[in-house]
C-alpha cells in the first residue's frame, strides 16, 4: 500500500437535469477521521451517502466539504397576487377624492412589494431524486481526486523519512565509533578520578573509589541506547515500506527515537558524544515533525 499525507485538495463539478452542482473538498491534519460538511438547504439526503464513501477511502484527517448547487434552466413562475392587488387598489380608489395627485400607472402599482410574486417551478420527485444521486456519485469522485494527491503528498514524505532515518542510523553509527567509549579512554579517565579522590583526601576511601567507577562505567556504557536507536531505525523503513495509515506508529516510533537520544546525550562522556547526541536529537525532531502529517 501506499503512504498518504493527511493534507490535499480537490474539486468536482457536474450537471443533472436542471441541476448544476459543484463539490469542493480540502483535508488537513487531525489525530482521527473528522468529515464537516456544508450542503444547501434541503440537501442533506447526500450526506450520509458521502460520509460512508469518505470512511472507506480515508483513515485519518479532517475533510472540509462544500457542495454548491444551483437550479439552472427552469422557466420562473410569475403570477399576481389577487387579494394584495384588490387591497391596492381599494385603497388607491380611497384616496382618489381626497389627495391631489396624478393617477397611478400599471408599472408603479406592479412594483409594490406582494403585488407579484415570483417563484420556481416545482421539483419533479424523480429528477430530484436523480442529482441527488448524481452529486454523491461527484463526491466519491472528488474523493478519489483528493486521496490522489494524498497519495502523491505521501510518497514525497515517505523519502524525506526514509532519508531522516539513515542520517539517525549514520550518526548512531559515529556514536559508536567515538575514541571516548574505548576501553582505553575509560581506564584513562578512572585513573583521573582515582588521582583526584586520592589528592583530595587524607586517606584512601575504598568505597568513594568503588562508587566513581561504577559511575564512569555507566555513563560510558550506550549500548543498550545503540542498539535500540538501530532497531528503531530498522522498524521504521520496514513501516514505510509496507505503507498504509501508520502515521501512529511513526508517531510513536518518533517517541521511542526521542528517548533514546536523550540517554545518549545525558550520558556522553566527552565533548564529540555529545555534539553527536545534539545532532541526533535534532533529526529525530525533524523526523516527529514530517511524522504529523502523515496518515
Amino acid at each position: 500500500m501506499a503512504l498518504a499525507s493527511m493534507t490535499g485538495f480537490a474539486r468536482g463539478h457536474g450537471v443533472c437535469g436542471a441541476y448544476s452542482w459543484a463539490w469542493e473538498l480540502k483535508s488537513v491534519n487531525a489525530k482521527g477521521l473528522d468529515l464537516r460538511l456544508r450542503l444547501p438547504a434541503g440537501w442533506d439526503a447526500v450526506e450520509g451517502p458521502a460520509r460512508n464513501s469518505a470512511a472507506q477511502v480515508l483513515a485519518r484527517g479532517t475533510v472540509y466539504g462544500t457542495l454548491t448547487v444551483e437550479r439552472v434552466g427552469v422557466a420562473p413562475i410569475v403570477r399576481v397576487n389577487e387579494p394584495v392587488l384588490a387591497a391596492v387598489l381599494a385603497t388607491i380608489k380611497g384616496l382618489a377624492g381626497r389627495v391631489d395627485a396624478a393617477a397611478p400607472r400599471l408599472d408603479g402599482i406592479l412594483s409594490l412589494k406582494g403585488v407579484i410574486e415570483v417563484s420556481e417551478a416545482e421539483e419533479n420527485e424523480e429528477e430530484r431524486a436523480g442529482a441527488e444521486t448524481a452529486i454523491v456519485a461527484g463526491f466519491v469522485q472528488a474523493l478519489k481526486g483528493l486521496a490522489e494527491m494524498r497519495r502523491s503528498e505521501g510518497d514525497a514524505l515517505g523519502k524525506i523519512l526514509t532519508g531522516r532515518l539513515s542520517e539517525i542510523a549514520e550518526l548512531t553509527a559515529r556514536a559508536e565509533a567515538t575514541p571516548g567509549r574505548k576501553p582505553e579512554a575509560i581506564k584513562a579517565r578512572l585513573a583521573e578520578k582515582i588521582a583526584e579522590l586520592l589528592d583530595g583526601s587524607q586517606r584512601f576511601d575504598a568505597d568513594r573509589l568503588h562508587q566513581e567507577a561504577i559511575l564512569i562505567a555507566s555513563k560510558a556504557d550506550i549500548r543498550e541506547e545503540l542498539d535500540r536507536l538501530v532497531a528503531h531505525v530498522a522498524q521504521g523503513k520496514k513501516l514505510i515500506s509496507s505503507g498504509g495509515p501508520i502515521g501512529r506508529k511513526l508517531d510513536f516510533l518518533s517517541q521511542e527515537l526521542n528517548r533514546e537520544s536523550n540517554t545518549l546525550c545525558s550520558k556522553a562522556n566527552d565533548l564529540e558524544l555529545t555534539n553527536i547526541g545534539l545532532d541526533l536529537k535534532a533529526v529525530v525532531e525533524q523526523f516527529r515533525e514530517q511524522v504529523q502529517n502523515l496518515e
